[in-house]
């Protein structure tokens, strides 16, 4: 076990020593940095000061346990810790986070000849995390840009995790081909309960909104 104490050469300096209790007679023995050993009884004030509490250590107790231990006789409120660095890198990648918008320039006019249906497939299902993976394949008339094709390709996702109840999704990637003329999107996605990490996130109910005001299908 480990014990506090008082460094002989500065008294106001707490040290961190080896120790050892028996308990049938009481006494502790203490290893000291010098490689002697103190003895003291427990119900000394030097015992009762080697196991003395100080407030870092009821505020690292605190948060370990999830106790609240700021009406300890004699103690001030426990300060809670500040983030880690783990958390603190996690924290200031959501700031950065952006909702995913439609890149479609302001004049865009949706034309309904462009687009020709789309169907969404389910690649694997809800993980514990609450993710699953999707894609959407897209059908629309050839000459139609990349943009265009892709944001027919996220409304149409959209539609789809509004249908059924899931409010995030992230893009993975998308490919295109074209066959007999027309052009072909496929469009991967994760879709997620909670919001996931990622610089462009895309939210159900916003991106839905936005392909109404394109006049963009959903479906």
């Amino acid at each position: 076990m480990t014990v506090l104490q008082s460094d002989a050469g500065a008294p106001d300096k707490k040290v961190v020593s080896r120790g050892r209790i028996s308990t049938k007679s009481g006494e502790i023995l203490i290893l000291e940095p010098d490689g002697s050993v103190s003895e003291m009884t427990l119900d000394s004030p030097e015992g009762q000061d080697a196991f003395a509490l100080t407030e870092a250590d009821l505020a690292m107790l605190n948060n370990n346990l999830q106790l609240d231990l700021s009406g300890v006789p004699d103690m001030g409120p426990v300060r809670s810790r500040g983030l880690t660095a783990q958390e603190q890198a996690l924290a200031e990648f959501r700031a950065r986070t952006k909702p995913m918008k439609l890149n479609l320039p302001v004049s865009f006019t949706a034309d309904p000849k462009d687009f020709e249906g789309a169907v969404v497939k389910t690649w694997s299902s809800k993980k514990k995390s609450g993710d699953s993976l999707v894609e959407v394949t897209a059908n629309l008339r050839g000459g139609v840009d990349a943009d265009t094709a892709f944001a027919y390709a996220t409304c149409a996702l959209a539609n789809w995790a509004g249908a059924n109840g899931t409010p995030y999704a992230r893009h993975i990637r998308t490919l295109r081909d074209k066959r007999n003329g027309k052009m072909i999107v496929g469009s991967v996605f994760t879709l997620s309960e909670k919001k996931p990490l990622g610089l462009t996130v895309m939210t159900t109910k916003d991106t839905l909104q936005e392909c109404k005001s394109r006049g963009i299908p959903a479906a």
